[in-house]
């Protein structure tokens, strides 16, 4: 069975926002970026709801924008009458829509509103202030492999992982015949989408150093990365280079991920590492969509891969587990660290089929922690949330 069918594709988050709209009593926005499925999702849920009656607008009409950007509350709630709910797509195109929401939300309580955004600087900006209690949040990535697994069993998605590690898992992606097709959705996506999104909200005044910054995150990746090289690199201020990474950050192209560490000297916390939330949006950034079998950067993708379908995983199933790297000045290492009620574990990422011990300095500093190597013969369980042989 094929991943290349949309059908096959549900998404988490539809149970855990469908429930907050039913719910009601709170405005429901969620956040991600461009072409994952947000505005298919919500259709889905008010499709399954034919006795809400919903008015839908979005915000790349302009008559939708004008009818909804710094009107009174008397015009708004002329507008939703005779409406049970309101959806407004890329709610962060209008103008003072935060407070147009807070507005409907106190005037009409009984009315369900939804809103998306694709970049979350500009739409939460609008909202955070007019909307302090009155609204959930809830953020959809691409795919995770977590959404595949209920229509792919382990050997489908074991078999398909080169494919993922080259090409991603956004939708489109996804949902693509084959390989010429996949490049060409995902070239789309990273160039008309996620930079459309990084320039124009992000108040990018050197457009043209995006991509070069983002080419120099790529080629780091699974490497602290230091903002002053990054600078120099780019001819930019440290200040300029570590805004535009927040902006990329708020557009969901790249996380970062600090060190671990409970301040003891010899640890090293004071660099970050930057992750793609898509490998397939890393691999067109550097131009190379190859196999990982036919590539010199396999490892530093695995560490990627891994780490941003953990992130998907933990986020989807509401998990307050904090998430680091761990290193010591004498070069000792680990991946992965994660801590979730109170219990520690570090994890060692290897493509191939290596069994790692963990370094002898981690079971010394923290001798209550557990262990674990994520390897290709059991990484799904890792992403899933299964559980791994740690010692």
């Amino acid at each position: 069975m094929s991943d290349n069918r949309g059908a096959l594709i549900g998404r988490q988050a539809e149970s855990t926002i469908g429930a907050a709209i039913d719910a009601g009593g709170k405005i429901v926005i969620v956040y991600g970026p461009r072409q994952v499925g947000k505005t298919t999702l919500i259709r889905h849920l008010i499709a399954q709801r034919p006795n809400l009656r919903t008015l839908s607008l979005t915000g790349d009409d302009p008559a939708d924008r004008r009818d909804l950007a710094g009107r009174d509350g008397p015009s708004l709630s002329r507008l939703v009458a005779g409406y049970d709910c309101l959806f407004v797509d890329e709610a962060q195109r209008i103008g003072d829509i935060g407070l147009s929401l807070k507005l409907l939300h106190d005037s009409m309580p009984a009315l369900r509103i939804i809103a998306t955004g694709s970049s979350s600087f500009e739409l939460a900006a609008k909202t955070a202030e007019p909307l302090t209690g009155r609204a959930r949040t809830f953020v959809l990535y691409p795919i995770a492999i977590a959404e595949l697994a209920p229509a792919l069993d382990d050997r489908a998605l074991s078999g398909a992982l080169d494919d993922y590690l080259s090409f991603g898992l956004y939708p489109e992606v996804r949902t693509s015949p084959g390989g010429a097709e996949k490049g060409r959705a995902l070239k789309e996506i990273t160039e008309a989408y996620l930079y459309k999104d990084v320039i124009e909200f992000g108040g990018i005044r050197h457009a043209d150093r995006i991509h070069d910054l983002l080419r120099l995150l790529a080629f780091q990746v699974g490497s602290e990365v230091s903002i002053a090289e990054l600078a120099s690199s780019l001819g930019l201020g440290r200040d300029t280079v570590d805004r535009y990474i927040d902006v990329l950050e708020k557009a969901f192209v790249v996380f970062r991920l600090r060190g671990y560490s409970r301040n003891l000297r010899k640890e090293v916390g004071k660099m970050d590492k930057i992750y793609f939330y898509d490998v397939g949006v890393r691999n067109m950034v550097i131009g190379n969509l190859s196999e990982p079998g036919l590539r010199d950067d396999t490892g530093r993708l695995w560490e990627n891969f891994l780490v941003a379908e953990r992130r998907k995983a933990l986020e989807y199933r509401g998990s307050l587990a904090s998430s680091w790297f761990w290193r010591l000045r004498t070069g000792a290492e680990l991946d992965y660290v994660e801590e979730e009620a109170g219990r520690l574990r570090g994890y060692e990422f290897k493509y191939g089929g290596k069994s790692p011990k963990a370094p002898a300095s981690w079971g010394e500093t923290y001798p209550a922690s557990g262990f674990a190597f994520v390897n290709r013969d059991n990484w799904l369980n890792f992403v899933l949330g299964r559980d791994l042989n740690t010692y």
